[in-house]
């Protein structure tokens, strides 16, 4: 059968991108396709998107050259306070504060935006050899068999390969089509994200409130700028969603507090309905999900990109090692050497995420004193703060080459 790539990947978005670039560092060809048009995702206006980038994420970057791009326009995160409340009661005494003085390796990670990071990724795939970007591109059908696999697309091309990658966010339609199921339940909440601009510097420090119906995440962003993660019901979120900006900022400041000073809205608002799931299985007959197509986790340590680039790191050592050894890269057991790498932190994860937001998403005042009594035990424990921050930094995992700041 006559080949248009190594690897065919389904998806644009990051994942996609960071897995064909790293991928094509390792001599493999790659063709992505991407549903939306490249320039509609590398547009210039600020909007308010961002990532909360762990330091082992940020290596993934330099190992795949782009860092020294990016460098300058992201935030370095120094500290992270987290804390439990009321909206408009301001924080409890007690909580729980990481600075990255703690570790060796200095910042836990960084700050960067949405449209910064795409265009870095769009620039790399267009001047990479083995990458071919099919932007503005629907698939519409996949095949799989012993022979290879081949993405059928809405304008009647047939794209052939090795093997298809799914990494088409947590609706995927890859996994359907290669019938695999999926598990997790929804959360009862909407995630509404938004960037403020403050009077006060943050000095790099990433906030964690806990409030009864859900937690509220500001994080740093150059600038006197900061990204909120602002978890509410269903019910209310909608309800905030159709307010006037001067009635949405009325509604954030008694849960935003006045530490920052006077606040106000930059860019654009986003409403994401929140909710766990992940695949049964990360692999199939000649196929491999990444990223959200594998697993949705809650927002509520900003994990999922980070989550993704594991994946990505992880799937491309796999692959990569076994096209050197004169393996079949598509073969299953070789693909269940990724799952097998990363269904293990991928559960972990997503069902701690889950339990820290059950536990801190209700206004239960004994479970409020408990809470309370932890988030202080952790932080008078010098060994326990910096076994969260090395977690919070992606640095306690067995982590691939590409984590490392190593190409593979």
């Amino acid at each position: 059968m006559t080949q248009d790539a190594d690897i065919l990947i389904v998806g644009g978005g990051l994942n996609g991108p960071a897995l064909a670039l790293a991928l094509a560092q390792g001599g493999l060809s790659v063709a992505v396709v991407d549903a939306r048009p490249a320039q509609s995702r590398a547009e210039e206006r600020f909007d308010g998107r961002a990532y909360a980038l762990a330091l082992a994420s940020v290596r993934v970057l330099q190992a795949l050259g782009l860092w020294s791009g990016l460098r300058a326009k992201a935030q370095p995160i120094h500290g992270i306070r987290a804390s439990q409340g009321h909206a408009g009661q301001g924080p409890s005494p007690l909580m729980l504060g990481f600075d990255s003085s703690e570790i060796e390796e200095g910042v836990m990670g960084q700050m960067i935006e949405d449209r910064h990071l795409y265009a870095a990724f769009l620039d790399a795939m267009q001047a990479a050899d083995g990458v071919t970007l099919h932007s503005g591109a629907r698939v519409v059908a996949q095949e799989t068999g012993p022979q290879g696999a081949s993405l059928t697309l809405a304008d009647g091309r047939v794209l052939r390969g090795r093997m298809i990658v799914g990494c088409d966010g947590r609706d995927s339609a890859t996994a359907q089509r290669a019938g695999i199921k999926r598990w997790g339940w929804d959360y009862g909440q909407t995630g509404l994200v938004c960037a403020i601009s403050h009077e006060r510097p943050h000095e790099g420090i990433a906030h964690q409130f806990f409030m009864p119906p859900g937690p509220l995440a500001i994080l740093p962003l150059p600038g006197n700028r900061s990204s909120i993660v602002w978890s509410e019901k269903h019910a209310t979120a909608e309800a905030i969603g159709r307010l006037t900006e001067a009635e949405y900022l009325e509604v954030l400041r008694p849960r935003f507090g006045d530490f920052l000073g006077e606040i106000a809205l930059e860019g654009q608002r986003f409403a994401y309905p929140l909710r766990l799931t992940v695949a049964e299985s990360f692999v199939a007959e000649r196929l491999a999900l990444v990223g959200d197509a594998a697993h949705g986790v809650h927002p509520i340590a900003g994990q999922g990109l980070n989550l993704g680039l594991r994946d990505v790191a992880a799937l491309a050592e796999v692959l990569i090692e076994a096209q050197r050894r004169g393996e079949d890269i598509a073969a299953i057991d070789v693909l269940e050497r990724y799952q097998e790498w990363r269904r293990f932190d991928v559960v972990r994860m997503a069902l701690g995420m889950d339990g820290v937001n059950r536990l801190f998403s209700n206004g239960n005042p004994v479970m409020e004193l408990i809470r309370g009594l932890g988030l202080g035990a952790v932080n008078a424990v010098p060994q326990l703060r910096r076994y969260f921050i090395r977690e919070a930094a992606g640095l306690n995992a067995a982590e691939p080459k590409l984590m490392q700041g190593e190409r593979v």
